[in-house]
C-alpha cells in the first residue's frame, strides 16, 4: 500500500515536471520569437537606410516630398515655385517637353547646418532622340534665390554651389565626355559659367550619368561635410551609390538656399523633380572647426583643378588658300627687291672701276 502510494506520488511529480518543462520551453520559444522579430525589424530598418530612407535625421523644413501640399501657395509652405514649374500628384515638373520653357523651385528657409546630405529623386524623359533633347537641370545651394538666367534657368555669376545634370553637348569639338554629364561648380559671385563650353573651365569634376528615358528611378546625392564635397549617382536601378566627384577644400558658407531649376531651348525634355530630402549629418569637430565660419564660397587650389586647355581652331580651307597666296606674293616681292638691289650694287661697282 505504501509502495503504491509512493509510485503515485512519483508519477504526479514527474507529470508536474513535464508540464513545467513544457511551459518553460514554450516561454523560451516565445522569447526567441520576439527576439527574432526585433532582429528582423532592425534588419529591415537597415535595408531601408540603404534604400535612402533615414527619417530620424530628415530635416523636413529643407525637404520637398509628396504630396507637395501647399507648395508655393501657402504662407506656411517651405518652398516657392517659379516660371513654368507645375505640381502633379507624382512630381514637380520643372519644365515640360516643350521649347523655350524655364521653371524652378526654391526653399524659403535658409540652411544653417554645417554638415548635410541632399538626396534627389528625379526623372528626365521626352520624345526627342539622342542629342536632340535638352537642356538639363541643376541643383543649387546659393545665396541668391528666385532668379532667372542662362545657367539651366538660374542666374549666372551665382554665389554658392551648383550641380548640373547636362543632357546636351554644346561644344561639339570635345568628344572626350559622354552626355548626359553631371558636374559641380562653386561660384563666388564673379565666376561665370560658360554655357557654350558646357562649363568646363569652371567645373570641379564630374561623371557621365545615363539618366534620360530609362525605366527605373534615378537618384543623385550631394554630401557636404567638413569642407568636403561629394557627389554620387544611382542611375542603374541597383540602389547602389556610384562615385562621381569627391573633393576636399570646398568652403561653403551657411545660410544659403536650396533649389532646383531647368530650362529648354530649341530642344526640350520633361524635367521632373520627385523629391529632395535633406539629412543632417552628425560629425565630430574640434573647437577650432566649430568656430570656423566661411564668408565667401571658395575651393582650395582651384587653379590646379582646371586642366581644360583651350584648343585653337585650325584654319579653314579659304584661310589656308589666302595664306599660301599671300606667302607666294610676299616671297616674289622680296625676290624682286633683292634682284633690283643686287643690280644697283653691281652697277655702282662698275663705276668705281672706271
Amino acid at each position: 500500500m505504501l509502495f503504491a502510494t509512493m509510485n503515485k506520488s512519483n508519477r504526479f511529480r514527474m507529470s508536474s515536471f513535464k508540464i513545467f518543462d513544457l511551459m518553460f520551453n514554450q516561454r523560451n520559444i516565445h522569447e526567441l520569437t520576439c527576439r527574432f522579430a526585433v532582429v528582423l525589424l532592425l534588419t529591415c530598418q537597415c535595408l531601408a537606410d540603404d534604400g535612402y530612407e533615414m527619417d530620424d535625421f530628415l530635416k523636413r523644413e529643407y525637404s520637398l516630398t509628396k504630396p507637395y501640399q501647399g507648395l508655393g501657395s501657402s504662407s506656411s509652405s517651405y518652398w516657392d515655385l517659379m516660371g513654368n514649374a507645375m505640381i502633379t500628384t507624382e512630381h514637380v515638373r520643372l519644365t515640360p517637353d516643350l521649347q523655350s520653357r524655364q521653371g524652378a523651385v526654391w526653399s524659403r528657409v535658409p540652411c544653417f547646418l554645417r554638415d548635410w546630405e541632399l538626396q534627389v529623386h528625379f526623372k528626365i524623359h521626352g520624345h526627342g532622340k539622342k542629342n536632340l533633347n535638352g537642356d538639363g537641370m541643376a541643383l543649387w545651394y546659393t545665396k541668391e534665390r528666385m532668379q532667372t538666367g542662362p545657367v539651366f534657368g538660374n542666374m549666372n555669376l551665382f554665389t554658392g554651389l551648383g550641380v548640373f545634370v547636362d543632357t546636351y553637348p554644346n561644344e561639339n569639338k570635345n568628344h572626350e565626355r559622354v552626355f548626359p554629364y553631371v558636374s559641380g561648380m562653386v561660384g563666388n559671385g564673379t565666376l561665370a559659367y560658360e554655357h557654350d563650353r558646357d562649363g568646363q573651365s569652371t567645373e570641379l569634376g564630374g561623371c557621365t550619368a545615363l539618366v534620360r528615358n530609362i525605366p527605373h528611378d534615378t537618384f543623385l546625392l550631394i554630401r557636404y561635410t567638413k569642407n568636403r564635397l561629394t557627389i554620387q549617382i544611382d542611375v542603374d536601378g541597383k540602389q547602389e551609390w556610384q562615385d562621381c566627384l569627391d573633393l576636399p577644400g570646398v568652403r561653403l558658407p551657411r545660410g544659403y538656399f536650396f533649389g532646383a531649376s531647368s530650362v529648354t531651348g530649341d530642344l526640350s525634355d520633361n524635367h521632373d523633380l520627385i523629391s529632395m530630402k535633406l539629412y543632417q549629418l552628425t560629425v565630430e569637430r574640434t573647437q577650432e572647426e566649430e568656430e570656423e565660419e566661411e564668408l565667401i564660397p571658395s575651393v582650395d587650389n582651384f587653379e590646379h583643378l582646371n586642366k581644360v586647355e583651350v584648343q585653337e581652331e585650325g584654319m579653314s580651307g579659304v584661310q589656308l588658300f589666302f595664306t599660301i597666296v599671300f606667302s607666294v606674293i610676299g616671297i616674289f616681292v622680296l625676290g624682286v627687291v633683292a634682284v633690283v638691289m643686287y643690280g644697283r650694287w653691281k652697277e655702282n661697282s662698275r663705276k668705281r672701276f672706271y
